[in-house]
């Protein structure tokens, strides 16, 4: 959900009645925050205004993708929603808690992100070996391996089928996450997920194959 989305689906349920004052005199960042914990969605909408820019910047330097920095923006601005409760002025100032947890968030998902690449690398040197000619060129000194080498073809082949064409789609037409989301009308957020458990469920088989040779 996008903060536009937040405000058109709880705006009704913010019975605060908050007025903001005139532009001469600014709601503090306390003051957003205030009645960001009695689920004021107009002051998330006012602290979005007032820090976005600041907070993309902080992203683009750690994950240098701008797509991805303002899908990671609209995360950051909807857990600030969520978390609100857990702020107080105890803690700092409101800004100086934003950027700690766009920091924080930023640094997972460039992990998440590495930890992905190095798993499509894995896959891709692996499939580059062509298990199944393995299967259909078996010799006298190959058949004590017939159980690996059906491991490796049921693997690749009995995926559950969105998982199995994510991964078709990514690795043998080379079509990135939005791609793959915008050819088959599946939200960017379920393709990366069927992605992640496909490679995990094929690296664990080919770990368990590498054990066996």
């Amino acid at each position: 959900m996008s903060i536009c989305q937040l405000m058109s689906t709880e705006a009704p349920m913010a019975a605060s009645g908050h007025v903001f004052p005139e532009p001469s005199a600014p709601v503090s960042d306390e003051q957003l925050m205030a009645h960001i914990q009695e689920r004021d969605p107009e002051a998330l909408s006012a602290l979005y205004d007032r820090y976005s820019g600041i907070l993309k910047s902080l992203i683009m330097g750690v994950i240098h993708n701008d797509a991805e920095a303002d899908d990671l923006l609209q995360e950051i601005y909807m857990e600030i929603w969520k978390q609100a409760a857990h702020y107080s002025v105890q803690k700092g100032k409101p800004l100086g808690w934003i950027v700690t947890l766009t920091r924080r968030r930023s640094i997972d998902r460039l992990r998440k992100k590495q930890a992905y690449a190095r798993a499509e690398e894995r896959l891709q040197n692996e499939t580059e070996q062509q298990p199944e000619a393995w299967v259909h060129n078996t010799t006298e000194d190959d058949i004590n391996m017939s159980d690996t080498r059906r491991l490796i073809l049921g693997v690749l082949k009995n995926l559950p089928p969105a998982q199995r064409e994510a991964i078709d789609l990514a690795f043998y037409h080379g079509m990135s996450q939005r791609e793959i989301a915008a050819k088959t009308g599946i939200p960017l957020g379920t393709i990366k997920t069927r992605l992640e458990l496909g490679l995990k469920k094929i690296s664990e088989a080919l770990k368990g194959m590498r054990d066996e040779f």
